[in-house]
């Protein structure tokens, strides 16, 4: 398989991409960018990297005690059918 990377690092991320694809989801249509920019913000974000290239997110809202929420979990579609996952 070839090599992916998942990271925490939120500077890595691509708002323009994530926005982007999440605003053409069902559950998001309509997101206005600041609101994706105040969801990451506010939530732990993990990125699904190929080289520097971002191919997938998923962001994690949780009291670290005893509840957590995964949300706006996408692979782009030309990553997709290849194995991955984000979990």
């Amino acid at each position: 398989m070839d090599s992916y990377i998942i990271s925490h690092d939120k500077s890595k991320l691509n708002i323009n991409l994530i926005h982007s694809f999440i605003t053409e989801a069902y559950w998001a249509k309509g997101r206005t960018y600041e609101e994706v920019e105040k969801t990451m913000r506010y939530s732990d974000c993990f990125g699904l990297y190929k080289g520097d290239r971002q191919v997938g997110f998923a962001r994690v809202l949780s009291d670290y005690s005893v509840i957590a929420h995964l949300m706006d979990v996408f692979i782009i579609k030309s990553f997709r059918e290849k194995g991955l996952c984000i979990s």
